[in-house]
């Protein structure tokens, strides 16, 4: 079964930087893309960050700049570097991968950014 778990969501003041991982268990192939997206308390959750095996980026166009999506999607890993972080930034951050033309979520992991 394959599992996609996340970690190191915490909280951290307005101006800091964090960084969240998610590694892929289970699977004996490699994803065709992985990412992050996040949902705010009450709304909607959106893309942050697409990674592709080749290497190539997308952004939301509110994430450029302060977030940077980096790993190894051969080897089932990804990473979120957010800088600058702001209050609005509070949520919670879902881990994605595709293969083929199934999805796959994890968890999630908090992030809370105070004033």
């Amino acid at each position: 079964q394959v599992r996609l778990v996340e970690s190191g969501g915490r909280l951290v003041q307005a101006g800091g930087s964090l960084r969240v991982s998610c590694v892929v268990s289970g699977s004996n192939f490699a994803m065709n893309a992985m990412g992050w997206y996040r949902q705010a308390p009450g709304r909607q959750r959106e893309l942050v960050a697409i990674r592709t095996y080749g290497g190539s980026t997308r952004y939301a166009d509110s994430m450029k700049g302060r977030f940077t999506v980096s790993g190894d999607i051969a080897k089932d890993t990804v990473y979120l570097e957010m800088n600058n972080l702001k209050p609005e930034d509070t949520a919670v951050y879902y881990c994605y991968a595709q293969y083929r033309t199934t999805d796959y979520w994890g968890q999630g992991t908090p992030v809370t950014v105070s004033s």
